[in-house]
């Protein structure tokens, strides 16, 4: 896909792989419809696109309901909807309050699934177009206290085999990204501690927001950023009692940190 000139709506725009992703996109020349709940932040990266030569507009919408979203793609036409918004929760499951399950499990499934069906039917109609959902590694990898985010990245993984399938004979791509641990904001100091403790990886946002322009432009059906991460994830659906022993190390400590910062908070970004 050529992105020059191409409607992208990105949710979570002004989170750590939003922005950069909408910076790489604005080079390419794509017109940016940038979503987010702080107007003031997206007024700023607004204004920093516009400065460098791009074409962005904002757009504050809380995407909590179907109305909202059905309003969203009334407002702003789009080429590529980019559903990027997430949450995430480390703890013990057992200590997360109902509402925080349902805000999470909203804003990572729902809300997107929800878009998509708001916009599918113009998107339909178009000559070339595409659905870029960002999961994470995972989605296919059961992590223990991470629960109710592997749970919606999950989901969110099926939801984007199911619905390439559906459109397949259609002009519609569907794109699935599953990066590994990626340095936002949406690691809390307990996260990074326990990223550390374990000798995880963590990339650049930059660097996978460029993967994934490429991916939109090279028409990719799915990718999965990081390895050893990506390999565990494959080698999960084939052998998930050997992941069990695995991982085994990463539990205890993911336990023992919790003991140490009890006080879990779900991140939004």
């Amino acid at each position: 896909m050529n992105l020059t000139g191409k409607q992208i709506v990105l949710t979570g725009a002004t989170g750590g792989i939003g922005r950069a992703l909408a910076l790489q996109l604005a080079k390419q020349g794509a017109v940016l419809k940038l979503v987010g709940r702080d107007q003031g932040r997206l007024d700023a990266l607004v204004a920093e696109l516009q400065a460098a030569g791009g074409q962005a507009h904002s757009f504050v919408a809380d995407l909590s309901s179907a109305e909202a979203c059905t309003q969203l793609a009334q407002q702003a036409e789009c080429d590529v909807l980019i559903n990027n918004a997430g949450q995430m929760f480390f703890g013990q499951f057992a200590t997360m309050e109902s509402q925080q399950i349902e805000s999470l499990m909203h804003t990572n499934l729902l809300a997107p699934m929800l878009l998509t069906r708001a916009y599918l039917p113009s998107m339909l109609q178009h000559q070339e177009a595409a659905i870029v959902n960002v999961g994470s590694t995972f989605g296919s990898l059961g992590f223990g206290f991470f629960t109710s985010y592997c749970a919606s990245k999950f989901g969110l993984r099926g939801f984007s085999e199911a619905l390439r399938r559906e459109l397949q004979d259609s002009t519609v791509n569907v794109l699935y990204v599953a990066p590994r641990a990626v340095d936002t904001p949406l690691n809390t100091a307990p996260v990074q501690a326990f990223n550390q403790a374990t000798n995880a990886k963590v990339d650049p946002p930059e660097w996978v927001a460029a993967q994934i322009v490429a991916a939109l432009q090279g028409d990719k059906k799915e990718l999965l950023l990081g390895q050893p991460e990506s390999f565990f994830a494959r080698l999960n659906q084939l052998l998930p009692r050997l992941i069990d022993r695995a991982v085994t190390k990463q539990m205890q400590l993911a336990a023992q940190q919790c003991r140490t910062e009890p006080a879990a908070k779900t991140t939004t970004a």
